[in-house]
């Protein structure tokens, strides 16, 4: 347990295979072809700031910061809505052969009454081509349906993120939405 009463803690951050290139904050969200979503998403929290992917570049990989281990240094470049203070990155999925990220779901545990209550634990990706990545999250909860694909590649993040309550239950991640770009 953490401090909080909560247990260990989610976070999402997307990677592109890049170097030397600022990611830009999503201005009026402009420049993408659709927002890709999941049904299952947990109910706290508040939808943080979209970060979108420089023009012509997509999501190729993905680092959750859950508990101690790994980091996400290196050649990549970061996409990242809004992490928070707890956990530690765990080491980057990539696609294979050059495919992008186009779908995705969530692990999500139920709420309840009893109990830390702990949202969404993992996420697993689908590649352009075929290819699935699970996050190295936790166990509770389950998987609920995939997203539709986006026509090309995953182009930014937004979170929704419960932030630390002091001593009351806190959630962290809640839920995620993926914007789909053409070019």
């Amino acid at each position: 347990m953490e401090p909080g009463g909560g247990a260990k803690r989610l976070r999402l951050l997307l990677l592109l295979r890049a170097t030397h290139f600022p990611c830009g904050q999503a201005d009026g969200w402009n420049g993408y072809a659709a927002i890709i979503e999941v049904t299952n998403g947990g109910p706290w929290g508040d939808w943080a700031w979209p970060e979108m992917c420089p023009d012509g570049f997509f999501a190729s990989g993905f680092s959750l910061k859950v508990e101690g281990r790994g980091n996400v240094l290196g050649n990549t470049h970061v996409v990242e809505s809004q992490s928070g203070s707890w956990g530690e990155w765990s080491e980057p999925l990539w696609c294979r052969g050059g495919a992008y990220l186009v779908a995705f779901l969530l692990r999500v545990e139920a709420p309840t009454t009893l109990g830390d209550n702990t949202a969404a634990n993992n996420v697993r990706f689908r590649c352009s081509h075929g290819e699935e990545l699970q996050g190295p999250g936790l166990s509770w909860g389950d998987f609920g349906d995939w997203s539709d694909p986006c026509p090309k590649g995953v182009c930014g993040l937004q979170t929704n993120i419960q932030g630390p309550r002091g001593f009351s239950d806190d959630t962290a991640l809640n839920d995620v939405r993926l914007f789909c770009c053409l070019n």
